[in-house]
This record gives C-alpha cells, sequence and structure tokens, in this order.
C-alpha cells in the first residue's frame, strides 16, 4: 500500500503542471498561484486534522511549520521560477535527479543500506526520464536557469529526508503545517512586494481548487503517508514517474504528441517500478523498526 500511495501522490504532482498551464491560460499570475495554492490546502487540511494537531509533539509542530515555510516554499519558488527562464522539459530533467541525492544521502548517512538493485533500478529510471524529457527540449542553455531547476531538486532532498524522520507519526496534521508554513511565506511575501492580482477569469478557481485539491493536499498525504511505509529512497524512486505523468498528460490535454524515444522512456521509468517493486524483489531493510500509523490513517495509504 505505501507503493500505490507513493505512485498516486506522482501522478496527482504530475498534472499540476497541466493544471497550472490551464490557470496561466485564464489569466491567474504565479504570486496568485502560489498563494491562493497553500491558502485553500492549508484550509482543507485543517478541516481534516481538527484535534490532530494537540496530539504532535512541539518538535513536530516547529519542524512541520519550517518544512513548509522554508522547505516547500524554497522548492516551488525555485522550480516555478526556473521555468520563467527554460523548457518546462528542462527543468523537469534537471529536477528528476533528486531521487540519486536522496538515495545518496540516505546511503551515507547510514539511514538505509546500499544495494546493487536499487542503484541500477535508479540508473535504468533516470535514463528513462532522459529519453522522455530530451525530445521535448528545444530552449537554448540558460546557466541561471538550470541553477534554479538544481536548487530546487537539492532543497526536495533535504525535505524528503527530515519529512522521512518526523512525517510518520501523523501524516494528516504534517501535511497540514507545511500547507500552513508555505502559506505564511507567500503571504508575508505579497504583503511586501504587494497583493497578487485576483481579478481573474472565474475558470481560473477552477484550475486552482484543482491545484490545492489533488495536487497539493491529495499529492501529500499519499506521499507522506508512503514514504512512512517504504523510506526516503524508495518513495523517491517511485515518484519519478511525475515526469512522464506530466509529458502524458499535456500530450492528452493539449494535443502535444509523443515520440518513439518518449514512449521508449516511459516503458523503461515504469519498467522500473515493476522491477524495484516486484514480490521477492524489493529491498527490506530500510530502517530497524518501522514507523508506527495509526489504524485511521491505514486508508489514506
Amino acid at each position: 500500500m505505501g507503493s500505490i500511495a507513493c505512485l498516486l501522490s506522482a501522478v496527482a504532482f504530475g498534472v499540476m503542471a497541466v493544471f497550472a498551464k490551464l490557470a496561466y491560460d485564464d489569466g491567474v499570475q504565479l504570486d496568485a498561484l502560489l498563494l491562493v495554492r497553500f491558502g485553500l490546502a492549508g484550509l482543507l487540511l485543517l478541516a481534516f486534522s481538527r484535534g490532530r494537531l494537540r496530539l504532535l509533539t512541539r518538535r513536530a509542530v516547529v519542524v512541520g511549520l519550517l518544512m513548509g515555510a522554508v522547505g516547500y516554499a524554497a522548492q516551488a519558488g525555485l522550480y516555478f521560477a526556473a521555468l520563467t527562464r527554460v523548457d518546462a522539459s528542462e527543468v523537469a530533467l534537471v529536477f528528476s535527479v533528486y531521487p540519486l541525492l536522496v538515495m545518496t544521502m540516505a546511503v551515507l548517512t547510514r539511514r538505509e543500506p546500499p544495494t546493487r538493485r536499487r542503484a541500477l533500478g535508479l540508473v535504468v529510471a533516470l535514463t528513462g526520464v532522459a529519453l522522455v524529457l530530451g525530445g521535448a527540449s528545444a530552449g537554448t542553455f540558460d546557466l541561471a536557469g538550470s541553477a534554479c531547476a538544481l536548487g530546487s531538486a537539492v532543497v526536495y532532498t533535504v525535505y524528503i529526508l527530515v519529512g522521512d524522520r518526523v512525517a510518520g507519526t501523523d501524516p494528516i496534521a504534517f501535511a497540514t503545517l507545511v500547507c500552513c508554513g508555505a502559506f505564511a511565506t507567500f503571504a508575508v511575501w505579497s504583503g511586501l512586494h504587494g497583493a497578487p492580482d485576483l481579478a481573474f477569469a472565474a475558470r481560473g478557481w477552477l484550475w486552482l481548487s484543482l491545484i490545492a485539491l489533488v495536487s497539493t493536499v491529495g499529492a501529500i498525504l499519499l506521499f507522506f503517508a508512503g514514504l512512512a511505509r517504504v523510506g526516503p529512497s524508495v518513495a523517491a524512486l517511485l515518484s519519478i514517474i511525475e515526469p512522464v505523468v506530466t509529458v502524458t498528460a499535456a500530450a492528452l490535454v493539449f494535443g502535444e504528441s509523443l515520440s518513439p524515444q518518449q514512449v521508449l522512456g516511459g516503458a523503461l521509468v515504469l519498467g522500473t517500478v515493476l522491477f524495484v517493486q516486484w514480490p521477492g524483489g524489493r529491498d527490506t531493510g530500510r530502517r530497524s523498526a518501522p514507523v508506527q500509523i495509526e489504524p485511521e490513517l491505514r486508508s489514506v495509504s
């Protein structure tokens, strides 16, 4: 169930780019998108969490808020800043190195043992992502844009590794803190640089609602629930299908065609998921004691 949760989370995150592009077409600006996204998500999660927040330790509350205010806000800011300078496919390709960074840091910090199966699966998956996204990149190299994309991957790596330590206490409550923390950052930013323009087409609110409900609330809850069960390396590796989902969704919604090279790359990525998670072959020695999740949260994963 942890693997399924991670895969569903990747799909939810993957379609966010399509929702965002549709929102931009209806006049939504970047600052408004980020503020409304985390504002709506925070309200929805507060409704879900209710008394759960009181059960968290003070340390978990502080870490959750900081992960949202610093980690998640910085990752989103860098990612979308990169999109303003280079092609989306190039940004996604550079950002997709984060599973390698997560796996490397997990091994270096002795949180997980190195295995040839994971290493091989990661290499094959990254090769597949390169094939899927390589043909879609038509822009020129931009150092600043590529640096923003890489910085986003580094921030997300730290975010995953920190979240692995504390998210298992209660994924719903923790996700609430993350979104509220991110909203606070963008609210302060708006206060310092002027309120965002919310006078866009009514249909724009539909896309923002889908971004908040599907690609933020649903995606974060599923990711934290899966992360608590399978660990950071496997969670990051399963999440690598996210750019494939983005490319496929763009092809379906906007009529973009996939080349044979991209189809082959997608097959490699999905094949890696089966390879890593195949019964009897999956790594099981991720930690000495698994994170326990409350019974009522098992349905989330």
